[in-house]
């Protein structure tokens, strides 16, 4: 019937010629006409397939280098905790991976982007069931659990140190199968009823921009943490009995460093790779402008805000402390990773540096007043992710360009974009509704589940086991071995200090009484006291210098405990050996003559 159409087309235009040369030539051309529209339509299939091919494939390494920031996460967490617990917060972050997985596939992901669904909740894919979909295939929930367990890893971090195991499962379970989910169905769906992508009903005419989850992220996984650590309480020794903040330093610096890079390096799957795809022109054919631009630029953005934020919080804590500090400037640099999330794609790189320079007062801020209110985070997880992840969804309100506004979020002419930029206050009054609709959900449902957990008895740990370090009490060892070739022992796991291992190595007749140092050799017995709580990575008081002291020992071979019995309150197993031999500390406050 085409070809009869065609062919009856060009009749008049081949009239000229007999009837049956009139109807041969119609039909060649027509002939040709169809062979070429066919190879067309070949080769347009082709590019079509080729163009999802690279743009899944782009999607799979973006997903890969999401994921890669657990390593970043668990790397940042063992070096931010004490030796005694480094196997514990490992293997918690290795769970976040592992139960994220399970829930996120049977649950999470139905819930934040099954399609179609309400604004509140999705309802479809629920085990991955329907999925290859249009808009949704497996590299897509791939992308989207290592979104899911970067939330959990937040809050891990925020419990270090004191919490059960049992706790950490039931908690991540939670936050992964439901209550991130339902949040990133609010902001990410193209269903949810705060969205950008939303194709009506705009949320204020604008939607709430949140580009790679500063809120969706950050601020859950940093709220979900602060409530888990408010809930517990803080660690043993974090603060005096006077109420002053007394610093636990994390046992390993350059795990700090190496966790931050890796982070860093995977940060560039998580902002960049929030575009899904790359294979987008934003103008004509052959221009430069198109979707790979502005992957690029969104790279230069996450980078310059976390460099400002680095170099601000680097001179800032010099000038408050007085120290050039590798751990807080780590954290600075994060704090500005997690505040440019928001609006990586749609402000210019010198808009970044401004949100990295107040993400890092942020943060600082935050620390201060987590100080004042004796609120304990070992990773400073609630005041990093939750205040930066806050600052930077009102950065974005207020920086965002209308331009970069309509290429990422396009079909809505005249969408509102950045206060400062011009583009009025209704994106601020979305960002805003965003920022408290997370602290509320969070909030309602962390909450509540931590203050179950603590009531039946399973959030915190007991004082002698957080006091002796989860390694050896919850996970049957420590995760170094430290032995010195000129000690005496027997090669078992654990830690010998060549001081104390000399001066104890043979235990005494079972007759023996114990020993008491008088005072005239108190200042012989201090190097080996502080030796072994340096070693240990326990609590010191600052103040021991300074005050004479008594020591009862009872000499216990490679194995010791060493425990206040005023003062601070410390306990530590040395050795392998699960015996109590107690050295008691007694401070006196009256000068001891020699």
């Amino acid at each position: 019937m085409a070809e009869q159409s065609c062919a009856a087309l060009l009749l008049p235009v081949v009239g000229n010629l007999s009837g049956a040369a009139a109807g041969a030539a119609a039909s060649f051309i027509c002939g040709r006409f169809e062979n070429i529209t066919a190879q067309f339509e070949a080769v347009s299939a082709q590019l079509t397939d080729t163009a999802s091919a690279v743009d899944t494939t782009y999607l799979l390494f973006s997903a890969y280098l999401v994921f890669s920031m657990q390593l970043g996460f668990a790397m940042l967490c063992a070096g931010s905790v004490r030796a005694k617990n480094t196997m514990n917060i490992m293997l918690t972050n290795v769970l976040d991976a592992a139960a994220g997985g399970i829930f996120y596939y049977l649950f999470g992901f139905a819930f934040a982007f099954g399609s179609p669904s309400n604004g509140f909740i999705g309802r479809h894919f629920f085990g991955l069931k329907g999925v290859p979909a249009p808009g949704y295939d497996y590299a897509y929930f791939l992308y989207q659990w290592a979104f899911a367990i970067a939330a959990a890893g937040i809050t891990s971090g925020s419990i270090a140190e004191r919490t059960q195991f049992v706790a950490y499962l039931i908690y991540s379970s939670f936050l992964t199968g439901f209550v991130y989910p339902v949040v990133s169905h609010w902001f990410w769906s193209a269903d949810g009823w705060a969205s950008a992508f939303r194709t009506d009903d705009l949320l204020f005419r604008s939607g709430a921009i949140d580009f790679a989850g500063s809120g969706v992220v950050h601020m859950v996984g940093g709220i979900a943490g602060f409530w888990g650590a408010l809930i517990e309480g803080p660690r043993i020794g974090r603060f005096d009995h006077s109420g002053r903040a007394v610093t636990l330093r994390g046992h390993s610096a350059s795990l700090v460093v190496l966790g931050t890079f890796l982070l860093w390096f995977g940060w560039y799957g998580f902002n960049p790779g929030s575009f899904l795809t790359i294979l987008k022109s934003y103008g004509p054919s052959g221009s430069i402008n198109g979707q790979w631009s502005a992957v690029g630029r969104t790279a230069v953005t996450t980078t310059l805000a976390g460099c400002a934020a680095a170099l601000t919080t680097l001179f800032g804590k010099r000038l408050l402390s007085g120290h050039w500090n590798v751990t807080d400037v780590c954290n600075g640099l994060l704090g500005g990773f997690a505040a440019i999330t928001a609006g990586c794609s749609v402000v210019e790189p010198w808009a970044a540096i401004i949100c990295g320079v107040v993400a890092a007062g942020v943060l600082i801020g935050c620390n201060k007043l987590a100080e004042k209110f004796r609120f304990d985070d070992p990773l400073e997880a609630a005041q990093l992710h939750g205040g930066c992840g806050t600052w930077g969804l009102i950065f974005t309100a207020l920086f965002a360009k209308e331009r970069y506004v309509n290429e990422v979020y396009p079909g809505h002419p005249g969408r509102p974009y950045g206060l400062f930029m011009g583009g009025g206050g209704r994106l601020l009054a979305a960002q805003l509704v965003q920022i408290l609709v997370i602290a509320g959900w969070v909030s309602a449902t962390m909450g509540p589940l931590f203050l179950l957990l603590r009531r039946f008895g399973l959030l915190r740990i007991s004082d002698d086991d957080e006091m002796a370090g989860m390694d050896l009490t919850r996970h049957g060892g420590f995760a170094y071995v430290y032995h010195d070739d000129d000690s005496p022992g027997d090669g078992a796991a654990g830690f010998k200090h060549k001081s104390a291992v000399s001066r104890w190595s043979s235990p005494p007749p079972a007759t023996a009484a114990p020993r008491f140092a008088d005072s005239s050799r108190s200042h012989h017995l201090s190097p080996l006291v502080g030796s072994i709580c340096k070693s240990s990575e326990v609590f010191l008081p600052p103040f021991l210098p300074s005050f004479p002291f008594l020591v009862l020992t009872l000499n216990a071979g490679s194995s010791l405990t060493l425990k206040t019995a005023v003062g601070c309150s410390f306990f530590f197993n040395l050795g392998n050996n699960l015996s109590h031999f107690p050295v008691l500390v007694l401070f006196t406050h009256t000068p001891v003559s020699a």
